[in-house]
């Protein structure tokens, strides 16, 4: 791909199913900024993946997939999943051969629905919801990811889940050229395993289980809710809750998330040539 495009075109895949939320605003603000910034002719179209059926046909330059509610195991054969991983085959085959490639970014429950479908480990319910902010650790890998590399070790996210991705098939990583980037943080104190919190699938498609595209004032309506202002004093208590507030405010926290981890992935779509590697199925 060049930036001297004359248009770039950028597919949204709505996958929270219809229901209210901070993340399709956060999106479609962080590429407009970006837009404006570089001075690029960018248009973004949106589909509904889950209810309306939706599917972005393979004329876009960038795919980016969002998070969403509900189980990301309960889909397994449903018809919108099928044509969801259709194009995901499709994109594969189009990197595989063609001299312009089109980068994918899965977020959160897409990331889960991934993980699955390749069978790279466990995906299962946590034992509590997570919902918070919280740093996350760069892998070996993770250190040598473009797309992190104007993060800090460790990098603060927001994290809003009932499901996880644990017990990973490292054989499979090895078969499919998958690579951890980033693991929750290290908790002594409790007895199970890190959840994998960021995998680069291919060289084309990077996936996160938090979200990067989550700002402050969507972090802090959540947070304002009577119910998630409770969910998160019953699981981590009353000082912990007005801890998160209070982060939201450092600009070296989610913010600097916020600001800089899209905007680098879609540097590394339109600014720079993406390196064939190990294409997988996906």
């Amino acid at each position: 791909m060049s930036p001297n495009k004359q248009q770039w075109k950028v597919a949204v895949l709505d996958m929270y199913e219809q229901v209210p939320n901070e993340g399709m605003r956060c999106i479609r603000e962080i590429l407009t900024g970006y837009a404006e910034k570089h001075q690029l002719d960018m248009v973004f179209h949106e589909y509904e993946v889950r209810i309306a059926q939706q599917i972005p046909d393979l004329s876009y330059d960038i795919y980016i997939s969002t998070g969403g509610p509900g189980s990301p195991l309960d889909s397994e054969g449903s018809e919108w999943e099928a044509r969801y991983f259709q194009l995901m085959h499709d994109l594969r085959q189009w990197n595989q051969t063609a001299a312009d490639k089109k980068q994918i970014l899965l977020i959160c429950h897409s990331f889960q629905l991934m993980c699955r479908h390749l069978k790279l480990g466990n995906v299962c319910r946590r034992r509590s919801p997570a919902f918070g902010v919280f740093p996350v650790h760069k892998t070996s890998a993770g250190e040598g990811e473009l797309v992190f590399s104007e993060l800090p070790e460790p990098y603060f996210i927001v994290d809003s889940r009932n499901w996880q991705v644990i017990e990973l098939d490292q054989q499979q990583l090895t078969a499919t050229g998958a690579q951890v980037l980033a693991i929750e943080k290290e908790r002594p104190h409790v007895p199970l395993e890190r959840a994998t919190m960021a995998i680069r699938f291919s060289d084309y498609c990077i996936g996160t289980q938090f979200h990067p595209e989550a700002d402050a004032t969507g972090m802090r309506m959540y947070l304002m809710q009577q119910e998630k202002k409770n969910q998160v004093i019953t699981n981590y208590g009353a000082e912990k809750y007005y801890s998160m507030l209070e982060q939201l405010s450092d600009p070296d926290k989610i913010m600097l998330t916020h600001d800089e981890f899209i905007p680098a992935f879609l540097n590394n779509a339109i600014f720079k040539q993406s390196v064939s590697g190990n294409n997988i199925e996906v």
